[in-house]
């Protein structure tokens, strides 16, 4: 029975993974067509300009993550009409956000260009593909509620297609306007805008299509008062503020590593940029099992199964595990000609090839911060993830700080390995309270 659970959680996974490697797919592929058209300042401006908006719209990543946990427990707890409802309500959320994102896009792109540590010519350019991008913000956010449906329900087979539309025809128009056009920076934010808006519509119909909500329009009138409960509005909108702060946190962590890379040059932030490829492409991956995690965790905790909740996070971690060890492997014997592939610039090949191992390492030590936050997103237990979060982002500053002064580059990448250890511990830590809750029957 243990074998047939294990083989479920893979066959979950799988659509997963396969989705999610798609996403840093599209970031090797906007990488590779600026480095091999442009100067290693248009490669640092993707990087940089790539990071504001893991800022912008990350930050509201509660849209998937919140959406996610909910819709699990409901599921969980068959409750379909409250299902619905979270639907709506985390489509409606995602829209006003988007629209606000729009309409303040002067002074969050002035305040974001602001704060980078970079020259002059690479922030003009992070300008020019910001002021084009943030006019995506609307259907980005309204997806990510669309995705964390998918999700929380365990359609995997549906996310997949989903994700690989969004970033197929992302890179379809990304390389069109770069290589075709020669549009370079300006041209991969027009890129994924268009990709950004067409997926919201395939993704809309996907999720109606399969809650058989023929008519959402009707159904919202249905459910308006459903919809509108104070008590459910207030849960959501506390789970996703504490989602909220915990993914800035996270995000900050990033974000500093990438600014502090920054200092040090042109080509130490481009070559960094280049290993994060693959710390994004190893984290897609363990991301799948995580997803699966946040599915199995929230329909177990909704069902109040406890017994099953243990097993199911016991099961998707071990595999989780074992993937994490061929990924670093992976890294460790094929980066160097990787590596050659994203970038045509010999001293940020040679950087980055210097830099390659303690990528390894950082995926190695990883998968049980996905894990952990997988549990937590399904349980929707933002408290504890959120104060997790906060804490293993001080400690990475705070010792970071003092390798860098000491060891620059090599000591950020030491300071970057143990911010994912110590993301790992605090969420361990956390881990016995969320058993606590289920009810002894």
């Amino acid at each position: 029975m243990q074998t047939s659970n294990y083989l479920h959680i893979i066959k979950l996974a799988i659509p997963i993974i396969i989705a999610n490697a798609s996403v840093p797919l599209l970031g090797l592929v906007d990488t590779a067509t600026i480095g091999q058209t442009a100067s290693a300042s248009h490669l640092g401006a993707i990087a940089l300009a790539t990071l504001v908006f893991s800022f912008v719209y990350w930050g509201f990543g509660f849209l998937r993550m919140g959406t996610t946990g909910f819709v699990a427990q409901a599921s969980g707890a068959k409750n379909e009409n409250e299902l619905h409802a979270l639907v709506f309500r985390s489509i409606f959320l995602g829209a006003l956000i988007g629209i606000t994102l729009i309409v303040f896009q002067q002074p969050i792109g002035n305040l974001s260009v602001y704060l980078l540590s970079a020259s002059d010519a690479i922030k003009t350019l992070v300008k020019d593909y910001f002021y084009i991008r943030i006019w995506g913000a609307p259907a980005t956010l309204i997806t990510f509620s669309l995705l964390g449906t998918l999700i929380g329900m365990g359609w995997t087979k549906q996310l997949l297609w989903t994700q690989l539309f969004l970033n197929g025809l992302n890179i379809v128009l990304n390389v069109t306007f770069v290589l075709g056009f020669d549009m370079g920076v300006k041209g991969i934010a027009l890129g994924t805008v268009l990709a950004e808006w067409l997926t919201l519509f395939f993704a809309g119909y996907i999720v109606f299509h399969q809650l058989k909500i023929k008519r959402p329009l009707h159904r919202i009138q249905e459910l308006k008062i459903h919809i509108l409960d104070s008590s459910k509005l207030i849960a959501l909108l506390k789970v996703n503020s504490d989602i909220m702060i915990r993914t800035l946190a996270l995000l900050s962590g990033f974000a500093w590593f990438a600014n502090q890379g920054a200092k040090f040059g042109d080509s130490i932030l481009a070559a960094n940029h280049v290993l994060l490829q693959f710390i994004t492409l190893s984290a897609f991956f363990l991301d799948g099992y995580a997803h699966v995690v946040e599915m199995l965790a929230g329909k177990a905790f909704g069902a109040n199964d406890k017994l099953g909740f243990k097993l199911q996070v016991k099961q998707s971690t071990i595999l989780a595990g074992i993937t994490a060890i061929f990924l670093a492997l992976a890294v460790f014997l094929f980066s160097d000609p990787a590596i050659r592939l994203l970038t045509k610039d010999m001293q940020v090949q040679a950087i980055a090839s210097n830099y390659k191992n303690y990528t390894v390492f950082y995926i190695l030590f990883s998968f049980v911060a996905f894990q952990l936050d997988g549990v937590f997103i399904g349980v929707t237990k933002s408290k504890e993830m959120r104060n997790a979060t906060l804490m293993a982002l001080v400690a990475f500053i705070g010792v970071g700080l003092i390798l860098v002064h000491f060891y620059e580059n090599t000591g950020l990448w030491l300071a970057f390995i143990f911010y994912v250890v110590v993301r790992g511990f605090t969420l361990g830590f956390y881990y016995p309270k969320i058993l606590q809750h289920f009810e002894i029957k």
